[in-house]
């Protein structure tokens, strides 16, 4: 099972999926339409049924169930999309069968290595087979090993009848990075009961808790004039955009955050003097705290404007996700079945906050209840980003076993 795993996976991720926030079409890139139309073509070809892929890049798939009994349908889900923070572009695996230990040069010509020393949790992976990028590149991993997983379990299930199973839903979905994944997702179409995303991190994470989450988009016009005689003329727009965030609290940051804390982050600054612009994203798991942070923004813009005029900055925000506990609370039982069947295929289960959102966040309040599940991928949306090839296999066995146990509960 784990070279097929690798084999898809490396296949996958070969696909450039990076999405764009500032694109307007769905999805944000043209790769994903690329991406799902293999997806699709390889569902039909292990044998699922109803295959589709809508003009959206939308792939949904069944698995039709093996039993008689009144099993709810579940369904599984990974996003097709990579993050925007690095290239997808020429995405290049590295294997390394056996981890030894030591570190990994990824890239000997840049200078870049994988190690213990900068990320601690690579010498637990001693004797795995890892895959890593080839230190130009993200890897991946987020979502792409989701998907490979998914593809896998549902092979194995159609190749074992003897493993009793209710029908199970399957879809792959564009722009989860952008936090537009679910905003063309048709909840009735898929028809699943409960759901469960597979775009977690290290072994064993399972997460129902996600940030509130906005974007904020600021926009500075300054005036520009000849700097030797600029006095009492020139207005800065880098320095009011450098002014904006110095009114940030500087604590509350991602480097500076953990658990359950929130932050506000600086994800993109650029400009000129006579115009500059800043992307933030801000994120909190307390309602009331993330409105309040919201507010933050808005106040400081305010001030500002009435310092330099209203023409000078000009604020755009925009709710992304909310967190999914107060919607998975009440079916605490689909969280139960995961811990369940981690448990019986060996894996402690590690319950924690997801300090950032999947496409569940968004489809827990559409009306589709869905968790997440850990892929067995580490450092995301970066060069040093890295999977372990057998707790991908694990994830499988999980995703397996979970299909079993809703069987092996129904009436």
């Amino acid at each position: 099972m784990k070279q097929e795993i690798i084999e898809r996976f490396i296949r996958y991720v070969r696909v450039d999926t990076q999405s764009d926030d500032n694109s307007q079409t769905v999805p944000s890139t043209p790769g994903q339409l690329e991406l799902g139309r293999l997806l699709a073509e390889e569902l039909a070809a292990i044998g699922l049924s109803d295959v589709t892929m809508d003009a959206n890049g939308y792939v949904m798939a069944t698995l039709p169930a093996n039993t008689d009994k009144n099993v709810p349908v579940i369904g599984f889900l990974a996003h097709l999309d990579t993050s925007p923070a690095m290239t997808g572009r020429n995405v290049n695996p590295q294997i390394h069968h056996d981890y030894d230990g030591k570190p990994i040069v990824l890239n000997e010509r840049l200078g870049v290595v994988l190690s213990p020393e900068q990320f601690p949790e690579l010498s637990s992976y001693k004797g795995h087979t890892l895959i890593t990028t080839d230190g130009t590149t993200l890897l991946g991993a987020d979502d792409k090993a989701g998907i490979a997983e998914i593809m896998t379990a549902m092979a194995y299930l159609r190749s074992r009848p003897e493993i009793r199973h209710g029908t199970i839903r399957v879809a792959f979905t564009p722009d989860e990075e952008i936090g537009r994944g679910p905003a063309h997702f048709d909840v009735q179409a898929f028809g699943a009961a409960y759901a469960y995303t597979v775009d977690g991190g290290p072994l064993g994470g399972l997460e129902y808790e996600s940030f509130n989450a906005a974007i904020a988009k600021l926009t500075f016009q300054g005036t520009s004039t000849h700097p030797g005689t600029a006095k009492g003329k020139m207005v800065n727009a880098c320095k009011l955009a450098m002014e904006f965030h110095g009114q940030l609290p500087e604590l509350e940051s991602p480097e500076y955050t953990e658990g359950y804390e929130g932050f506000y982050h600086l994800v993109a600054m650029g400009g000129d003097v006579e115009r500059a612009a800043s992307e933030y994203i801000i994120r909190d798991f307390v309602h009331d705290n993330f409105e309040a942070r919201k507010r933050t923004f808005k106040a400081i813009a305010e001030r500002m404007r009435q310092k330099y005029g209203d023409n000078r900055i000009n604020l755009e925000m925009r709710d992304q996700y909310y967190n999914m506990l107060a919607k998975i609370e009440p079916v605490r039982e689909i969280v139960d079945i995961a811990c369940e069947a981690m448990e019986n295929v060996g894996i402690k289960p590690h319950i924690q906050p997801i300090r950032g959102g999947t496409d569940g966040s968004q489809l827990s309040y559409m009306g589709l209840p869905t968790p997440n599940l850990f892929t067995g991928g580490e450092n995301y949306h970066g060069k040093f980003e890295y999977i372990s090839a057998d707790n991908m296999e694990k994830a499988v066995r999980v995703i397996v076993e979970i299909a079993r146990l809703f069987e092996e509960k129904a009436i």
